[in-house]
């Protein structure tokens, strides 16, 4: 005999599934924080913490110029 009420296997099975992906997305979080706190670390110091901004933001000092260099790389 099969009952199909609030409590029926493919309410229980979506259920299940949600659990999964949120348990993926725990994963992912985590190791996403793992990772910003090793970069945090890592910026602790002057030197890294200028590069880090050079590199990302284009920052520059006030007597210097930057040059952007992009290479074409689709064949014609």
């Amino acid at each position: 005999m099969l009952f199909f009420d609030e409590n029926s296997y493919l309410v229980h099975r979506e259920l299940n599934d949600d659990i999964e992906g949120l348990e993926n997305q725990k994963k992912y979080y985590l190791s996403e924080i793992k990772e910003d706190k090793s970069l945090i670390e890592k910026l602790n110091t002057n030197q890294e913490l200028e590069r880090f901004a050079r590199e990302t933001y284009f920052m520059k000092k006030a007597n210097e110029d930057i040059y952007l260099i992009e290479f074409d790389t689709i064949k014609k």
